[in-house]
């Protein structure tokens, strides 16, 4: 479990844990579950593509995560933001099809980053993770304070920091660098499990913003961990093991919440 090709499964896990931990704290409390269900599946596309043409799928999810965040961007001043992220999906769902109708066969990292692969990462693939998700955590990080004021009030905001358009389109931009880098671990079909389970659990044991970050980081890297470890034992896909935690930690969180809301009846 700890061999040498196990050093890159747990290096990169432990990258995309966290840095889905911190955008994934974000997503929940700004509402934007579905942005998060939609860009890592308008990624699937530019990893297909990749597969085509025989280069890096990491800068194939980058590319096609760039183009998901310029769609649901565009469409969204002219429309309502729901319809304009739907509509993207459907856009980059549809040229997904196509290139895998180009490639001809089965794919089996063309599965992988549909259901996550974790055991097939490349030492060549740790630097590129690495840095995305430097950025990644380094832009949230710098953004913390308007994020979280937007998150409250967007009249407060662009009195005091940058617009909301703007910051909208930023989250997008760091969700999507995100997203790019963990499907290669947790699949496509799941990173919105990886983001919004951790992050929705915190969110009901604790309404601290900095410790809520801090536990849903920590949540994060123990569903990793762990399904890792499920997964190489069971030789069941990874994802399926970090969606059923991220649904017990949800249901755990809510639990916290009830104790702690819970007050005895006085007795009279």
């Amino acid at each position: 479990m700890f061999s040498d090709f196990m050093i890159n499964t747990w290096t990169v896990a432990s990258l995309v844990a966290v840095t889905a931990g911190l955008v994934g704290f974000f997503t929940v409390i700004r509402g934007a579950s579905f942005a998060a269900h939609t860009i890592p599946l308008s990624t699937f596309p530019g990893a297909a593509a990749a597969v085509l043409l025989g280069v890096n799928q990491v800068w194939g999810l980058i590319v096609a995560a760039g183009l998901s965040v310029i769609g649901i961007n565009a469409l969204s001043r002219r429309g309502q933001p729901d319809v304009a992220t739907a509509m993207t999906l459907v856009m980059m769902l549809g040229l997904g099809t196509l290139c895998l109708s180009q490639i001809g066969q089965y794919s089996q990292q063309v599965y992988a980053l549909l259901f996550g692969q974790v055991f097939g990462i490349s030492r060549a693939s740790i630097t590129p993770v690495a840095v995305i998700d430097i950025l990644a955590a380094g832009a949230l990080l710098m953004l913390f304070r308007p994020l979280l004021l937007s998150s409250l009030s967007t009249d407060l905001l662009q009195t005091r920091y940058l617009t909301a358009t703007r910051l909208d389109l930023a989250f997008l931009i760091i969700l999507a660098m995100a997203s790019a880098v963990a499907l290669p671990v947790v699949g496509a079909l799941l990173v919105f499990s990886l983001m919004v389970g951790p992050a929705s659990a915190a969110r009901n044991i604790t309404s601290r913003p900095v410790i809520a970050m801090g536990v849903t980081v920590l949540i994060s890297l123990l569903t990793v961990w762990t399904a890792i470890v499920l997964s190489y034992v069971t030789n069941w896909p990874v994802g399926f093991f970090v969606g059923g935690f991220g649904a017990l930690a949800y249901g755990a969180g809510r639990g916290v919440m009830r104790i702690r809301r819970w007050k005895p009846s006085p007795i009279s």
